[in-house]
């Protein structure tokens, strides 16, 4: 009887059996499945009326698999900016100067710069020219005084900004510095090639080296230091010097002087920078007209 039921036992049998009222029912409700299907795609809407419904639930990219290779990117990418940040600050720590310091920082780029290292870099530039950073008595009360609490170095576009912050984390001083500043300060009282009659701004001011120093060392002794501030860019050059000239104008107190070398290799002029109070004294002396 089993047999029966399983395995028909002849062609008209297998003939009733496929095409049974189930079986016909069935091939019926599948083809208007598929026909429906095709005609008006309503599989399709259906699926993605689904999708939107539920899109604000599901994962952006939508793999669970992203998610873990988002993570890892995460994870590289913080990486990245924290080795970055450190390669800034210690590139940053290392400058020597602040046309260094400029060059270690690109625009939004950031770095905490300790006390001493500002301290170093300020004390490396020539006196006077120093001041247009900004003045000792400012720095001073600034670093040993105030309630600062750090100082931030911010570059931008051409120059590098510095922030002195309190500990309430308000800014109590800042300084914008160009790069062609910074460069032409540090580069104040380095020798230019040249002689003093081809430059601007000596004109008429220019007096062989054995009048100057005799006018020179007529002053009073504790003058003398505020006149040659800087003696030993003298001591260093080679050759004979033969003339000495001042500049026809004063700048944050301080009026430049060139002195002209003559040596084997050429000549050159070495500038310093003196007071200007010091400097009208010795113009006195030059004109004679000291008493």
């Amino acid at each position: 009887m089993a047999r029966y039921w399983y395995e028909p036992l002849s062609f008209p049998e297998w003939f009733k059996r496929i095409f049974s009222f189930f079986n016909i029912a069935l091939f019926l409700m599948t083809a208007i499945f598929f026909i429906s299907e095709f005609r008006f795609d309503w599989f399709e809407k259906l699926v993605g009326s689904y999708l939107a419904s539920t899109n604000e639930v599901r994962p952006e990219i939508g793999a669970v698999w992203e998610i873990g290779k988002q993570t890892t990117n995460a994870h590289e990418s913080l990486k990245t900016i924290v080795d970055k940040k450190e390669d800034i600050r210690q590139t940053a720590n290392a400058a020597g100067s602040f046309s260094e310091l400029v060059s270690s920082l690109l625009p939004g780029e950031w770095v905490t710069l300790e006390r001493q290292q500002f301290k170093s870099l300020y004390l490396s530039l020539e006196k006077s020219s120093s001041l247009k950073i900004i003045d000792p008595a400012s720095l001073v009360w600034l670093l040993n005084g105030s309630d600062l609490d750090r100082i931030f170095c911010e570059g931008i576009k051409g120059g590098i900004k510095i922030f002195f912050i309190d500990r309430e984390n308000r800014v109590i001083k800042e300084i914008e510095l160009q790069k062609e500043d910074i460069i032409e300060i540090e580069n104040a009282d380095k020798p230019l090639a040249g002689i003093l009659t081809d430059m601007a701004g000596f004109q008429d001011r220019i007096y062989p080296a054995r009048i100057f120093f005799d006018a020179l060392l007529k002053l009073p002794a504790e003058i003398i230091p505020d006149l040659i501030v800087n003696p030993e860019a003298l001591l260093e050059q080679e050759g004979k010097l033969i003339r000495v000239g001042i500049f026809n104008e004063a700048v944050n107190g301080y009026i430049k002087l060139g002195f002209e070398f003559e040596a084997s290799g050429g000549d050159t002029v070495v500038f310093l920078k003196g007071r200007e109070w010091a400097v009208w004294q010795l113009s006195l002396n030059l004109k004679g007209e000291a008493k």
